[in-house]
């Protein structure tokens, strides 16, 4: 077997080039993607929530550094900023998995019917075989059982 042979996707092709989807390999998919899969991860969870714990604290105990006093209206601002960018940049995402998705089932089932015609033929030649050997058989067995 071949390097080739031995890749995880040397049944889909598709996916070892460019993504064939609407949104293409593009610069700004791919750092979507990136964001996307960042925003998912406890690194980011941990470090908003720390951001927003020190920005609340300050704005709270140290009175000559409020920018941002109670209803805190900025960091209000911020989350609703950061949302509005957020949700699209998932959804590109999730688009974008959703049609490699759909490439690799398609793959796949082409792989399986592939599978499938090479099994019936092996089976069909089997059985071509068989019958030869049911028929040499028969024929040793009246050579070897005749009376001479």
């Amino acid at each position: 077997m071949g390097e080739h042979d031995q890749h995880h996707l040397r049944h889909h092709p598709h996916l070892l080039g460019a993504h064939s989807g609407p949104f293409g390999n593009d610069r700004f998919g791919l750092i979507a993607e990136r964001f996307a899969r960042f925003f998912g991860t406890p690194q980011f969870i941990i470090a908003q929530t720390a951001l927003v714990a020190v920005w609340i604290a300050i704005n709270v105990i140290a009175v000559s550094l409020r920018w941002d006093p109670y209803p805190f209206i900025l960091l209000n601002l911020a989350f609703s900023t950061q949302a509005a960018y957020a949700a699209p940049l998932i959804l590109l995402a999730a688009t974008r998995q959703s049609d490699r998705d759909r490439l690799t089932a398609i793959a796949d089932a082409k792989h399986r019917e592939a599978i499938a015609e090479l099994q019936a033929t092996v089976l069909a030649q089997n059985s071509d075989t068989t019958d030869l050997v049911r028929k040499l058989v028969a024929e040793i067995h009246a050579h070897v059982c005749e009376p001479a």
